[in-house]
């Protein structure tokens, strides 16, 4: 049986790690044995940051509606619970865009919160 020698398998392995490693400084990006492991933590540490996100973001958007339900006279946990008896099923999102762009309709909303809870 011939023999099967890896060395066409590992020129692709490298070329593919170190065109990840495209940008990174010094060796990082033009050594193999460098760009490896800094390759796998900037992958891993892009996994984790595409979970921050989505953490800042509701963050953001909590402190939105807060401070535009207490220029309502409501704060926002008030605002939320009679959101929810009220039947009124938007997401932090939008009540966060409506503060920012939509001032009346998100008093209105706030009427109706208060009047629920």
């Amino acid at each position: 049986m011939a023999r099967v020698k890896k060395g066409v398998n590992a020129h692709k392995r490298h070329k593919k790690i170190l065109k990840q490693a495209k940008g990174f400084y010094g060796q990082r990006s033009k050594n193999f044995r460098a760009a490896n492991p800094a390759v796998m933590r900037a992958l891993r540490s892009a996994f984790v940051g595409r979970k921050n996100k989505k953490r800042e973001y509701r963050r953001l958007w909590i402190a939105r509606i807060n401070a535009a339900a207490r220029a309502n006279g409501i704060n926002y946990s008030n605002l939320m619970n009679g959101l929810k008896k009220s039947g009124v099923e938007l997401n932090r999102k939008m009540l966060s865009e409506m503060a920012i762009y939509d001032a009346a309709g998100f008093a209105e909303l706030c009427e109706l919160a208060k009047k629920a809870n």
